[in-house]
């Protein structure tokens, strides 16, 4: 008997420990739970999203052609080295009835040196393009940051919107159950007809419908979030951070001021202008001579045997130095139309920076006026929230004392939601103005 209670004991125990266990570790039996404020899960954006880890390997790219050698500072130095075997069975031509049986072999190696000394200083042209390409490439890199952070932002927001929505649907779909079981009670004491439950019932029925289209919407902005993280699709994320939002008071000549010296574009724009002067000066380097130093070193040994007769061996060996001297008198206009050509390259782009200061001056002063704007309509919303909700309160009551009907009672019920989802909207629409005022004024990453 003490041996059946003390293993009923350790069962029990094994039992208790394997529930705290699944408890306290989930991910150990396929369900990981990551819990992630906003800016943990930023970090982890960074870390892991695939957008930042391709531009990360394309800045590599623009580092590795970023060299002196890609500019053609050095010389080039070449080996090559060939051997041959020949066998010639040929007729003798002091006796026409025998052949001479030829066997040659030889091997030949060389070294080529090929170096511009001067030509018209196009490789400390090269090297400064070179060097622009790769800023431009960490711009295009930092493009793809801010893009991701912001990507991230709104779809973290976006989430607390679906699943605090979900809130409103599951307050009124609790409601109307409640309407449609206090209705049917009264059915059964004959104080409501049939059409006041079929009337509750639809309601409820409404009511559960776009309980579950919001649970898909809430499916839909969870896979948006891992795809951005890269997580797999068994992580059950837990999001840590309140749906809300600060205002705050931006004056928009020092948001000017911060867009025109910090915004990601327009700084890759002042990049390719760099490079629109570096092809100017590319074209004017044709104007000037061009010096070369070719050198290298022959070395031949060759071995010939005739049939029955001894072979013989021979071998050669030489090195030369040549400069060449390379001037263009006249090419047809070649170099003048491509110095022309690329004169109004570099207006086309200066036209371009201009246009795009312009463009960004409009879209900031765009979103600087709607951020004020809906600074104010979330405030109305909020207002008409607190005004529906103590409605509804005073309804329901009134509503279970009959001096309502069913039909106010159900329209209280839809501006009531209609007044906490519009709130809920406008929290989400000032975070969404508000991430595109900081990328416009290149504050986004700092910010976060």
């Amino acid at each position: 008997m003490k041996h059946s209670k003390s293993l009923i004991l350790i069962r029990m125990k094994i039992i208790l420990s394997s529930a705290l266990f699944l408890l306290l570790f989930p991910a150990a039996f396929g369900q990981q739970v990551l819990e992630l404020s906003l800016n943990e899960a930023i970090s982890l954006g960074l870390e892991r999203n695939y957008q930042i880890k391709i531009s990360e390997q394309e800045v590599r790219i623009a580092q590795n052609n970023n060299t002196q050698g890609a500019a053609g500072r050095y010389p080039s130095l070449d080996f090559r080295a060939t051997q041959g075997n020949l066998f010639n069975n040929s007729q003798n031509r002091t006796d026409p009835d025998t052949r001479d049986q030829l066997y040659t072999n030889y091997i030949s190696p060389s070294v080529n040196l090929n170096w511009t000394i001067f030509d018209g200083f196009r490789v400390n042209i090269t090297k400064k393009n070179l060097d622009a390409l790769e800023e431009l490439s960490e711009g295009y890199s930092a493009v793809v940051i801010e893009n991701t952070v912001q990507a991230l932002i709104l779809a973290y927001n976006n989430l607390l919107l679906q699943r605090e929505k979900l809130s409103v649907y599951s307050e009124l779909k609790i409601l109307s159950r409640d309407r449609l079981e206090y209705v049917k009670t009264k059915q059964e004491y004959g104080s409501a007809t049939t059409f006041d439950v079929l009337q509750a019932n639809d309601a409820y029925l409404l009511d559960s419908v776009n309980y579950l289209q919001q649970e898909l919407s809430i499916r839909n902005a969870t896979l948006l979030m891992k795809l951005l993280l890269a997580l797999d699709e068994d992580v059950e994320l837990t999001l840590t951070d309140e749906f809300n939002v600060d205002f705050f008071d931006y004056d928009i000549d020092v948001l000017m001021q911060r867009m025109l010296s910090s915004n990601r574009t327009l700084l890759n724009q002042y990049v390719n202008q760099k490079i629109y002067e570096n092809s100017t000066e590319l074209a004017r380097s044709s104007i000037y001579p061009e010096l070369y130093l070719g050198g290298g070193a022959d070395y031949t040994n060759s071995r010939l045997k005739y049939v029955d007769e001894s072979p013989s061996t021979n071998y050669s060996f030489g090195y030369y130095a040549n400069f060449t001297l390379r001037f263009n008198l006249y090419n047809g206009g070649t170099t003048r139309r491509a110095l022309q050509n690329a004169f109004i390259s570099e207006d086309i782009g200066l036209i371009k920076l201009a246009e795009m200061q312009k463009n960004l001056s409009n879209q900031l002063r765009n979103q600087f006026d709607l951020y004020q704007i809906r600074k104010n309509l979330l405030l109305v919303a909020e207002s008409s929230q607190e005004s529906t909700g103590l409605n509804l309160q005073i309804a329901e009551e009134r509503f279970k004392a009959g001096t309502i009907n069913s039909f106010n009672f159900r329209d209280i019920q839809l501006n009531y939601q209609n007044a906490s989802i519009r709130r809920l909207e406008a929290i989400f629409n000032l975070i969404y103005t508000e991430t595109d005022l900081l990328r416009l004024t290149g504050g986004i990453i700092s910010e976060n």
